[in-house]
């Protein structure tokens, strides 16, 4: 019966290695993970086996061995292939690489299949250097590190560990789900806010002509009534003459104000008030907070239960946390479990997560079912997010409506004041004078 030796992590991240005599290298990954622990490299001791075209052990290194720094390890770059891809386009590929390696077929055939069907001209190019790369012996890993802008990080590891485990087709599966969920919490919240932001800029355009053209007409008329014009119709005339005047400078100030915030936000600090400000925002603040805990808890979940490394899934989960201050509370996380100590503690103590994720985290740490605690709290909070969505919707939909009718109804009146106290005060002259007959 042949021997494997493995690497593999415990849940705090400590390295074990050992020697399982099993009958395969699936048996034999199956025997690390009834153990607790998460295998990151398993090898037969009598020889090296190529894994390419054989299902359940896609290719770690589909084109041969490869040599740092020989004949053997070949990059090969395509001119004009330095753009981005669309998630959407990211997602539909690997979700069919994944398909395709599950059902046996061999990595590089695999994208070769892909790369004839590609329309995104960018992916396409990038699938044909992959290509090119795995047949002059290097790892689809490294392969896909040659793309940071298409591929991250997150990406790059998950795959890494899939080729080191031997089960690069689960892996797939994996990061194809993690893309397609990631892709749908998107989706819910920017049709969230096309509503809000539809009605702002309808109601600027509005208020833009209302001011520009109608109101002026509205002075002329009232030139000529010499009358003593209401405080409040003075006030609308006085912003629209500015606004009319000066709108060249207006739409300068407008765009140096937005230029100056997105050089604040740019800032260390900056960034650190306005990612706080935004989990603190009525209305939509509980939304973006519930996507940025979904965001974590299926990172880091996914990447564990692949067999990435608990301190490098966290460094990973970090750098794409999306929110500086969810960044600075996975940093702490990271040094606690660098020190050996719980990830709850740090969690508790960032303030940001809620105690039903620390307690749940904490089961799955005594439990040793971290992956899987993390991806019930991620599926749990993609509900949430689906209810926060509706109820922000159901909530802006009637304050955007009061907003803008607060506003076209204030010039509006401003404009008819004078009329109605002109009527008002011919009314009153006539009924005078009917007395004095």
């Amino acid at each position: 019966m042949p021997k494997f030796n493995y690497v593999a992590m415990d849940a705090h991240g400590k390295e074990t290695k050992g020697t399982l005599e099993v009958t395969s290298q699936n048996e034999a990954i199956g025997r690390v993970k009834e153990m607790g622990l998460f295998p990151t490299k398993i090898v037969e001791t009598d020889k090296v086996k190529e894994t390419g075209g054989k299902k359940g052990k896609p290719a770690a290194k589909a084109g041969g061995k490869k040599k740092k720094g020989g004949a053997g390890s070949i990059n090969i770059k395509i001119p004009g292939l330095s753009g981005r891809v669309k998630s959407k386009v990211l997602t539909t590929f690997t979700r069919q690489l994944a398909t395709l390696v599950d059902a046996g077929l061999p990595l590089l055939r695999g994208l070769r299949v892909l790369e004839k069907q590609e329309k995104n001209p960018t992916l396409k190019g990038i699938v044909a250097e992959l290509a090119l790369s795995i047949e002059g012996g290097s790892t689809f890993s490294e392969g896909l590190a040659q793309h940071p802008k298409v591929f991250n990080r997150l990406y790059v590891n998950m795959v890494k560990a899939g080729e080191l485990g031997g089960v690069l087709e689960v892996v797939l599966a994996r990061l194809s789900e993690f893309m397609e969920k990631a892709q749908k919490i998107k989706g819910k919240v920017i049709a969230a806010m096309f509503y809000p932001v539809a009605v702002l800029v309808v109601a600027t355009a509005i208020l833009l002509i209302l001011m520009v053209k109608v109101v002026p007409s509205f002075k002329q008329v009232f030139e000529g009534m010499n009358m003593q014009l209401p405080a409040f119709t003075r006030l609308v005339l006085g912003i629209s003459e500015m606004i009319k005047n000066n709108i060249a400078y207006t739409a300068i100030a407008v765009v140096a104000v937005v230029i100056l915030f997105m050089l604040f936000v740019r800032t260390k600090f900056g960034r650190h008030v306005w990612d706080k400000f935004r989990l603190k925002m009525p209305v939509i603040g509980p939304v973006i907070s519930k996507v940025a805990i979904s965001r974590f808890t299926r990172t880091l979940g996914t990447l564990i239960s692949s067999g990435v490394p608990i301190l490098q899934a966290l460094t990973i989960v970090k750098e794409t946390a999306g929110n500086v201050v969810i960044s600075n509370a996975v940093n702490s996380v990271h040094e606690s479990v660098k020190e050996g100590e719980t990830i709850t503690a740090p969690l508790e103590a960032s303030g940001v997560f809620p105690p039903m994720v620390i307690s749940m985290v904490d089961v799955g740490e005594q439990t040793g079912a971290l992956p899987e605690m993390l991806l019930k709290i991620a599926d749990n909070y993609d509900e949430e997010v689906d209810n926060a969505v509706a109820a922000m919707t159901s909530l802006l939909e009637p304050i955007m409506i009061v907003f803008l009718a607060i506003i076209v109804g204030s010039i509006v009146i401003a404009m008819f004041l004078p009329l109605i106290e002109m009527m008002n005060s011919m009314g009153n002259d006539s009924g005078g004078k009917k007395g004095d007959d």
